[in-house]
């Protein structure tokens, strides 16, 4: 995996980011104290999630020969009593039966951002000068 860099850019939480030669923004809301001028870090964790279980279902259903025209993923995330909880809705779009459809939905628990996200993670955290 290619490392993701991230320094001060321009306004008040602005973050120009990078990633194998890839440049992008991450800001807060104007109402959180950003400019907006792009996805919160709490957005790209949403995204990371919808990216990586779209891309798994086209692999499983391609592996398959099974005709999955497209997915739609749509991940919200809520906070309650300091509990993250992320909300997935995923909609098929082909000609799948009923057990294509059910054993897709249980694919998309096994994308690698899924197992990460319901895994055990360990932050490591070192000051380098």
């Amino acid at each position: 995996m290619r490392k993701v860099q991230s320094q001060f850019g321009v306004g008040p939480l602005q973050q120009k980011l990078e990633v194998g030669g890839i440049h992008f923004l991450a800001d807060a809301e104007l109402a959180r104290g950003g400019a907006g001028t792009g996805p919160s870090p709490h957005e790209y964790l949403a995204a990371a999630l919808a990216s990586c279980t779209s891309m798994t279902l086209k692999m499983y259903a391609e592996r398959k020969s099974w005709k999955l025209e497209n997915v739609l993923v749509t991940v919200d995330i809520e906070r309650v009593n300091d509990v993250e909880i992320l909300i997935r809705d995923v909609q098929l779009i082909g000609a799948l039966d009923a057990d294509q459809k059910e054993r897709l939905l249980d694919i998309a628990s096994k994308c690698p951002i899924h197992k990460a996200l319901t895994g055990e993670i360990e932050i490591k955290t070192q000051l380098v000068n």
